[in-house]
């Protein structure tokens, strides 16, 4: 297969983490005989440094014109701590993902059974834990009209969707709960919003299309509540951007780190794939910055485009880097291995997934699950 994918190393630990997936990609390449050609363009605090606009159009286009986009992270303090900034790199991400029209951020969660006592949760409860959340990418608040009166003492951010928002998302919810365990938890705040009663009355009637999934409906705060302390009831988890938002960072707990936690971005044309982390500046240049997660999405990508030996042979690897303790520090504060040679390390071993099928028999999927 030939793929064309745009590179988005962005901000922070971004180009760090990216590199190692790319790394991994051209492994697929050796060993699975495909051709990625990746062309890399600028994103986010980089962008600005270079021009003043956190997308660039030339950015745009390159993505436009790619069969798949592998973004790393995007953010600087220098714009976090000014609260006056007008332009910020974020706004960057949530355009891209506008422009392209990518409405469903997909993140499963499932802890690898190796780095079980690298969670501060308890084994059994982690154990149980495996569920893929189904976040609204393109509306809600992040998108809403925001207002900030002359005095700079009253702000508002509005929060609006409407029916074809909700309807486009819940359909991949219940078709993904279709091909694992038949359950789908709507996560909303309905005593209190009224976007939330309306997500509530459009889940439901688009459940009565899928009557062998069971529909239930939970408040915002127990469910964040219940994610730590019992995940296993949850098999897809289906929300609006903020909540999604915050609930898929609350689930990183689960695996012990947020640098394993993969996500895939889609919509009809078009489909990016990042790791859930921010740019964690603090590690920058440091060579510690955990590249599992960004792996993770590049193998989420192979199994977008159907690509299964080659999606099995990528976490295949990765079972193999922790089995043998060969992992960053955030997993193993004595160990003395750094991005780099984990993401090399990985690559070496992605090989043909019959040969490691004895090691972990499940598939990272956008309507399944994946191995963290």
């Amino acid at each position: 297969m030939k793929l064309n994918i745009a590179l988005l190393p962005g901000d922070g630990i971004g180009p760090e983490v990216t590199a190692q997936a790319v790394k991994c990609l051209q492994a697929v390449e050796e060993a699975f005989g495909h051709s990625f050609t990746f062309t890399q363009a600028a994103v986010g605090a980089v962008a600005m440094e270079k021009g003043g606009d956190p997308l660039p159009e030339e950015t745009l286009e390159i993505c436009k014109n790619s069969d798949a986009i592998l973004f790393g992270a995007i953010g600087d303090p220098k714009y976090d701590n000014d609260p006056d900034a007008k332009t910020r790199p974020e706004q960057g991400l949530l355009r891209l993902r506008q422009e392209l029209g990518l409405f469903g951020n997909i993140r499963p969660v499932k802890a690898f059974p190796t780095i079980l006592d690298k969670s501060p949760l308890k084994k059994n409860i982690i154990a149980k834990a495996d569920f893929v959340i189904y976040r609204e990418l393109t509306g809600g608040i992040y998108f809403g009209e925001k207002k900030l009166n002359e005095a700079g003492t009253i702000a508002s951010d509005i929060c609006e969707y409407s029916e074809k928002e909700i309807s486009r998302i819940a359909h991949l919810a219940f078709k993904a709960a279709k091909v694992r365990r038949n359950k789908l938890t709507l996560v909303d705040k309905a005593n209190v919003l009224e976007t939330s009663r309306l997500w509530r009355r459009v889940v439901r009637k688009i459940g009565e299309s899928y009557p062998e999934v069971e529909l239930d409906f939970m408040f915002v705060d127990n469910a964040a509540m219940q994610l730590i302390l019992n995940p296993g009831i949850f098999d897809v988890i289906l929300t609006e951007n903020l909540f999604g938002d915050i609930l898929s960072d609350a689930g990183s707990v689960i695996g012990g780190s947020i640098g394993l936690l993969p996500s895939a971005s889609v919509g009809e044309k078009h489909a990016m794939f990042e790791p859930i982390h921010g740019s964690f500046p603090q590690a920058k240049g440091k060579n510690i910055a955990n590249p599992i997660a960004s792996i993770l999405s590049a193998a989420m990508m192979m199994e977008h485009f159907g690509l299964k030996e080659e999606t099995q042979a990528i976490v295949n690897a990765i079972y193999q880097s922790m089995k043998q303790n060969i992992v960053t520090p955030d997993l193993n504060a004595k160990g003395k291995y750094g991005t780099d040679h984990v993401g090399e390390y990985i690559a070496n071993n992605i090989v043909d997934a019959d040969d490691h099928l004895s090691m972990n028999k499940e598939n990272i999927g956008l309507g399944k699950s994946t191995i963290i």
